[in-house]
């Protein structure tokens, strides 16, 4: 099909094809203009003629300025339609203008205005077809209903936004607002009519809504997770938009939805990072992370190339993981820091294992580590029960000789990745990293020691390998059923980014051989936490 080809072609060459519409049209609509006004066709003389023809040397640089191409055709809504109307009537006035500095003789006054008029509707009106042609909006009744038909909630600016986005949808179908204030509910806006929160079970019947789309990017997390508790119960699929801060301009599109995430069910307050704290051991030093490409260490590796190390050293066993980081974090580093022409001096993957003493213990020497953090680690409870010998090589031998290679060379700071499973542990996993952060404190009691060893507890890391949370996911998307090992289970969660910054203020802080734990609020049950996402998917 014609229009899914368009939709296919690179984005500068669908904003050429719009300009050089425009490039046509500028001059067409004061010709037509002069013919309406003469009522004839209308032949122009040579001086009318050029002022016709300049037209759009006036013209294209302020609709280019007003940004005209920048808005996506499929997705224009009322005001990028307002954006035409401005750019048109600021170029009418430099026209007429530059009609009265070049003192032309026969262009009549009126001339002006019908311009102004015929370049809106061309203009726009070109738009507003190109929209609805690559929107599929003239396909049949059957094909519209195909459509999921959503309700926003939130009718403020994110939500008329979003509705004005969808509407070109081959998606979604906007079919009502929800919002709270009580001032805005049973008026109409942008054709659609907001409804309270209590009306929804009606909508849901008598409007047949399966998507409920929460348009409140600079709500509190309490309020969304309000919301989206009182929405479970009902049989909605619940998508939302990130916060305000995530936004990369202004504009909300459809790529900006997002499923409801199990961060949303958090149910408490994220912890702000301190920025003395996270730069102490990172900025201006050379940092290596054990386990680099595990999501632990992976997402610590991001968080460490924002800081500003001198050297970030990836220290991975698995090649493809290390791979996979390493190409990540050379373009993130060619955006973050473009004054460095080769970024290979500034990341170096190892590939290695750190059960293996003289490779770890040469890495540090040869690039004079000076903070260390081990993430290197088995952590999967079911795996390691299944192969204690390879945990306790891992975990416990690992982080030994790890250590060992921290005093050897004079590291400055260590930071042990552990995990609330340490506190009398029940599992296998548990109990090797219960023993890995008695090492370390056995360690920094050593007369020679100049290393100050720190050790990190947390919890459950939301979508971390280890995490409950995929699993759950992927039974989910299968169809179920959702198993759980015990339904009185409780866990604490925090999110991998809060993990990433514990870790990384936890080497600044306190003294050798400590071991921070962070406020995690209220433990949730793993059963509700599972039933919340069968509910919201």
């Amino acid at each position: 099909m014609l229009a899914e080809q368009v939709l296919k072609l690179p984005r500068n060459v669908k904003r050429l094809i719009v300009f050089l519409m425009d490039l046509l049209l500028v001059p067409f609509a004061l010709w037509v203009s002069f013919s309406l006004r003469l009522g004839e066709v209308y032949m122009p003389v040579d001086n009318i003629l050029y002022l016709i023809l300049a037209a759009p040397v006036v013209a294209i640089p302020i609709f280019i300025r007003l940004g005209l191409y920048r808005a996506i055709i499929r997705y224009i809504g009322y005001m990028a339609m307002w954006s035409v109307v401005k750019a048109v009537s600021f170029y009418t006035l430099v026209w007429g203008v530059l009609v009265l500095m070049t003192q032309t003789v026969g262009v009549p006054r009126s001339v002006l205005l019908i311009n102004w008029l015929m370049a809106i509707l061309l203009i726009g009106g070109t738009r507003a077809i190109a929209r609805w042609w690559l929107t599929g909006s003239f396909k049949s009744s059957r094909q519209t209903r195909q459509k999921k038909r959503v309700a926003i909630y939130g009718a403020g600016d994110a939500g008329v936004q979003i509705a004005n986005a969808l509407s070109g949808s081959f998606k979604f179908k906007p079919v009502a607002f929800i919002d709270d204030n009580p001032g805005l509910q049973g008026n109409y806006i942008g054709g659609l009519r907001v409804h309270s929160f209590k009306q929804l079970s009606s909508l849901i019947e008598d409007l047949a809504v399966t998507e409920v789309i929460l348009a409140l990017p600079s709500a509190s997390r309490s309020t969304r997770n309000r919301i989206i508790s009182m929405l479970e119960p009902f049989a909605v699929h619940v998508i939302t938009l990130p916060a305000l801060d995530d936004f990369a301009s202004g504009d909300i599109k459809p790529n900006d939805l997002r499923e409801v995430g199990i961060r949303d069910l958090l149910g408490r307050i994220p912890v702000d990072p301190e920025e003395d704290l996270l730069t102490k051991n990172i900025r201006d030093k050379v940092v290596m992370v054990t386990g680099a490409g595990g999501s632990i260490g992976s997402e610590l590796c991001r968080q460490i190339l924002k800081i500003g190390p001198t050297v970030l050293i990836l220290f991975e066993r698995s090649e493809h993981d290390l791979y996979k980081i390493e190409s990540e974090l050379i373009a993130t580093a060619k955006r973050l820091y473009p004054e460095i022409p080769d970024t290979s001096d500034l990341i170096i993957p190892i590939l290695a294992s750190v059960t293996i003493q003289s490779r770890v213990d040469m890495v540090c020497r040869a690039f004079g580590v000076q903070t260390i953090y081990h993430a290197a680690a088995y952590k999967h409870v079911p795996m390691v029960e299944k192969n204690p010998l390879e945990a306790i090589q891992n975990n416990i031998i690992g982080t030994y000789i790890a250590a060992i290679a921290a005093i050897d060379n004079n590291v400055e700071t260590f930071v042990l990745i552990s995990t609330d499973k340490a506190v009398r542990p029940t599992s296998t996993m548990g109990a090797t990293k219960r023993f890995a952060e008695m090492v370390l404190q056995g360690l920094s009691l050593l007369e020679n020691n100049k290393t100050r060893f720190s050790m990190v507890r947390f919890g459950n890391v939301l979508d971390s390998s280890g995490s409950v949370i995929p699993l759950f996911r992927s039974q989910i998307k299968n169809g179920g059923p959702i198993t759980v090992t015990d339904p009185k289970v409780i866990r604490y969660f925090m999110t991998i980014q809060e993990a990433s910054q514990l870790v990384i203020q936890a080497g600044a802080m306190g003294n050798s051989g400590e071991v921070f734990v962070l406020d995690m609020g209220e433990p949730v049950n793993i059963l509700d936490m599972a039933k919340k996402l069968i509910h919201l998917s």
